[in-house]
Order: structure tokens, then sequence, then C-alpha cells
């Protein structure tokens, strides 16, 4: 896969907020998609529907233990799509000072 092709299946998979949700579970630790699985008013084969997605993506990695399987963040395509949004902090930072001032100026006047 691209590096094109990372960031779109990354971004994708972080389109759905279930998705983001298990991402920031697993930003605490290794867990089983039975424990993903617990907040959501979901059925089971769903949420592993959205594990798979995030699968794919690479943004988790799955491994079977005995009868559970476990599911391990991947940082990599989350560092790669964090490396892609500071490309365009120069844009942002020169938006942002120029709404600062015309924000100044209009509170001034």
């Amino acid at each position: 896969m691209t590096s094109d092709e990372s960031l779109d299946a990354a971004f994708s998979a972080l389109a759905h907020p279930a998705r983001r949700a298990i991402l920031q579970r697993l930003a605490q630790g290794t867990a089983t998609v039975n424990t993903l699985a617990e907040p959501f008013e979901m059925s089971l084969p769903a949420v592993s529907k959205h594990i798979r997605v995030l699968e794919k993506a690479g943004l988790i990695q799955r491994e079977k233990d005995a009868q559970f399987r476990r599911c391990t963040l991947d940082v990599g395509p989350i560092a790669a799509i964090a490396d892609w949004t500071e490309t365009y902090r120069p844009i942002w930072d020169t938006r942002f000072d120029t709404m600062s001032k015309l924000l100044t100026e209009l509170k001034d006047q």
C-alpha cells in the first residue's frame, strides 16, 4: 500500500465515531474484542466489523490468544497522519494570525 493509500484508509477508518472510540480505548492498552464491544449498543458482529476496518487500515493489530482475540493499537499510521497534518501547520498558523489581527481590530473599533 502506498503512503497515500495508507492515509486514505486511515482517514476513512477514522470517519466513524465507534472506530474512533475503539482507538481511544486501545490507547489505554490491549483489549479483547468483547471488552471493546461493551460500551456500544450494537451487536458483537457489528463491533467486529469496525475492528476489521481498523485492522485493514493498519491502525490496530489483532492476535488470537486461546479463545480470546486481543487488539492492540498500532501508532505507525497515527504518526503518519500527524506528519501529514503537520505539513499544513504554516498555512493554519498564518490564517489564525490573520484572523486574530482582524478580531483585535474589530474589538478596538
